[in-house]
């Protein structure tokens, strides 16, 4: 449903599921010049607060050196790269997921 969401607003998908030694990077896309990590939070109820909150300060660590990673491993490394947080509400008394999308979200 992300990757969709991502194709939609311009985005090309490279990757999906990358791991590394540091944790998994949901998806990995290219926005014009910029690459972009992705992380993928989905919540099926409200009773945890919203899934872009489970963004914790370690979780952010992980997702930094997971895309530190990934960039080391490339042998064409981009000039431009940033990781955003894809969170994806789907509540049941709603018929449509929400889907909100956080660019940068992560310095």
């Amino acid at each position: 449903m992300a990757a969709e969401f991502l194709e939609h607003q311009g985005y090309l998908i490279i990757d999906r599921n990358c791991r590394t030694p540091y944790g998994e990077i949901d998806l990995v896309a290219q926005d014009g010049a910029v690459l972009v990590f992705v992380e993928v939070k989905t919540r099926t109820s409200d009773a945890f607060g919203f899934p872009e909150e489970s963004i914790t300060p370690k979780k952010q660590e992980h997702l930094i050196s997971a895309a530190q990673a990934i960039l080391q491993s490339m042998s064409n490394q981009p000039n431009s790269w940033r990781i955003d947080v894809i969170a994806i509400r789907k509540l049941k008394s709603v018929e449509q997921p929400e889907i909100v999308h956080f660019k940068n979200a992560v310095n």
